[in-house]
């Protein structure tokens, strides 16, 4: 097989598992509403798919959460020189492998943890640009929730309006994201990449996927 193709197969299994992951979850096919169960239910259908993938005795697929890559600088989410990405998958044959990094993000709105979230979606992309520049061929960013204040909110404070991926808004390479309370709960974050952030409303809930 073609790297090419390889990769191709990869992003169509990870699209395939998103879109019956999120249709499960909004349709009452699966019940995971937290983080956790979130990521153990997308791993289980990406694992499904994979090996279904597995179209000759040379192809395997393999998945590992909460597993490491090792980069040749501090990523901004383990400030070492490796970083626990939620899920690592390989698409592999005799010829090549094809990696693929999933940051995974289930915020509830019971658990209003604002502005922070925000942030920390942004801290996830940043460490995906990074993945990308360390032999991860695919990259993506995947956020569910029932708090349409991501979403749609009308407008963020001041100080943390920076963090705004709702619904068509967009973000432009090199611009500088600040938190800019008296104490920031963290540093500045720039991005590589241009993004423009589309949501999938279904039902009562709210996805966001952004492909690296």
């Amino acid at each position: 097989m073609l790297k090419e193709n390889q990769v191709k197969l990869t992003e169509e299994i990870i699209e395939t598992a998103y879109k019956l992951l999120t249709h499960k979850l909004a349709f009452g096919g699966l019940k995971a509403r937290n983080e956790s169960a979130f990521q153990l239910e997308f791993g289980y259908i990406l694992k499904t798919l994979g090996q279904l993938y597995e179209f000759r005795l040379a192809d395997k697929f393999h998945l590992e959460f909460e597993t490491y890559i090792f980069l040749n600088s501090r990523s901004i989410k383990s400030k070492t020189d490796r970083a626990r990405v939620d899920i690592l998958l390989k698409y592999q044959d005799n010829n090549h492998t094809t990696k693929a990094a999933i940051e995974l993000k289930f915020f509830k709105k019971a658990n209003h943890r604002e502005p922070n979230n925000r942030y920390d979606v942004f801290k996830d992309i940043s460490n995906l640009e990074l993945y990308k520049e360390h032999d991860i061929d695919l990259c993506y960013f995947i956020l569910a929730t029932d708090h349409s204040h991501y979403y749609n909110q009308s407008q963020y404070s001041a100080d943390t309006c920076d963090f705004d991926f709702r619904h068509n808004q967009f973000y432009t390479a090199g611009k500088a994201l600040q938190y800019k309370t008296l104490k920031p709960y963290g540093p500045d974050i720039s991005l590589k990449q241009d993004y423009s952030f589309a949501w999938d409303k279904i039902n009562d809930l709210f996805f966001l996927k952004i492909k690296i």
